[in-house]
């Protein structure tokens, strides 16, 4: 297409302003300090305009900077309700629309992809989107032998898109990293280079949904739907209805919503043992309550590969932590590369720092909520609390990106909901290395 270059460029300047208001703001707020103004409103205000000018400019883009926005956007529970509230209906359409491609645009793909004859496959084929995200848009048909699909479209030029965005968001990433210096920022951007090219490669995205898919076949909890048909930019899968997310946590009952939650939790902790991959994209536009109680899961172009199951020292060190061993979390931390060499911390303020984290499987059932999520945020997120100044100096290694993004962006969602989950018992049935020595241990995968 050849409006993209100029797209990328007008991408390119919006992300550039973000590092830029971010600094002026903070040196509003330093002059305002100055000037006598207590230092928990300044902060309260920086906050507020840096929010607020993430959300107006992540709200115009696509490609990468959208899926940085859709990331950002299951982080809205963790904000204080007078910054979020009035952009809270923007967040939810970034979680799942953008502008649909003209029905011309459409037909060119799919015959392309697809052979000129596409039309000979379905029964029907719908012009209109049933739903648009980030690089693609999907549409509701009937295949030739009588089944609903959904059709998901790549949106031309999308790739080039892609890449471009995440070459602009490195600046931010440059920009926070300023503040972390235990974080290796570097090799984070690579893995996070990699796992996105990934999501434009369909074909990857069909074998990765069709092996979770029969990984869950008939299950009692858990639908994902088969894949049909697949090309480079094409993907035919089989179609679900339900009730999404989204919809759950604007409207939902109670009953609803713990029922989400429960489901939620389960497939987060079984994905990677029953299928061995984890699903990489949580956000609320991805799952649905089905009418048979299931929870349906859609969208596997991002997911991360682990065979052998999840890592057992994740498992390994929240117990420990939970049993108040200090001095092996720390080993442990190091072992796995959380913390670098060269940084100097004590074992007392690294279980300060994790305990109140890992308050979900401390106790039998967790009530997750909006409250909870924003005390969590302000704990690590002020700068003079002791959580944030160790927080600065742990590092992040690449092989835990897309775990941590999981878990946290979950983890926001469940918070959405206000639903009550059985995490420590899902823990004990899915995670290894949480068990005790000598205790049952999770299955291995079937």
């Amino acid at each position: 297409m050849s409006d993209i270059p100029k797209r990328a460029v007008t991408r390119g300047a919006k992300l550039a302003t973000l590092p830029l208001g971010v600094a002026g703001r903070g040196a509003l707020g330093l002059g305002k300090r100055i000037g006598g103004k207590p230092a928990e409103a300044v902060a309260a205000e920086l906050q507020a305009r840096t929010a607020e000018q993430l959300f107006q400019v992540l709200g115009q883009l696509k490609g990468g900077a959208m899926k940085f926005g859709q990331a950002l956007s299951v982080f809205e529970a963790a904000l204080p309700e007078e910054v979020v509230a009035p952009y809270r209906a923007a967040l939810t359409k970034l979680q799942e629309a953008a502008p649909p491609m003209p029905a011309s645009t459409v037909h060119g793909v799919l015959a392309q992809q697809l052979g000129e004859d596409w039309r000979s496959r379905f029964a029907h084929f719908d012009d209109k989107p049933a739903a648009a995200a980030s690089i693609g848009q999907v549409h509701k048909a009937v295949w030739a032998d009588g089944r609903e699909v959904a059709v998901k479209i790549q949106y031309p030029g999308a790739g080039k898109a892609l890449l471009s965005d995440l070459r602009q968001l490195s600046r931010l990433a440059r920009v926070f990293a300023r503040f972390s210096p235990g974080l290796d920022v570097k090799p984070l951007l690579s893995e996070l280079e990699a796992r996105v090219a990934e999501e434009l490669d369909y074909v990857l995205e069909a074998e990765s949904q069709e092996q979770f898919a029969q990984a869950y076949d008939g299950d009692d909890q858990i639908r994902i739907p088969h894949v049909i048909a697949g090309a480079d930019r094409v993907l035919v899968t089989e179609w679900i209805e339900g009730t999404p997310l989204s919809a759950v946590i604007r409207e939902g009952t109670q009953e609803q919503r713990d029922r989400a939650a429960a489901l939620l939790s389960t497939f987060l902790f079984s994905g990677p043992v029953l299928a061995g991959l984890l699903h990489a994209d949580p956000h609320p536009g991805n799952f649905r309550l089905l009418p048979d109680g299931r929870l349906g899961v859609i969208d596997f172009g991002a997911v991360n590969r682990l065979p052998d199951g999840a890592p057992e020292p994740i498992g390994r060190l929240a117990r420990l932590a939970l049993e108040g061993k200090g001095e092996d979390v720390l080993a442990a931390l190091r072992a796995e590369g959380f913390v670098k060499p060269t940084i100097d911390v004590d074992p007392g303020r690294v279980l300060d720092y994790l305990l109140p984290m890992l308050e979900p499987i401390a106790v039998d059932r967790f009530r997750f909520s909006r409250e909870w999520l924003r005390r969590e945020a302000i704990r690590l997120g002020d700068p003079r609390s002791p959580a944030a100044q160790l927080g600065r100096q742990l590092n992040l290694p690449p092989s835990y990106l897309l775990i941590h993004r999981v878990t946290i962006g979950t983890i926001g969602v469940l918070c959405q909901l206000g639903g009550e989950a059985p995490f420590r018992s899902l823990m004990q049935q899915w995670q290894p290395g949480f068990a005790p020595p000598g205790a049952e241990q999770p299955p291995s995968r079937r």
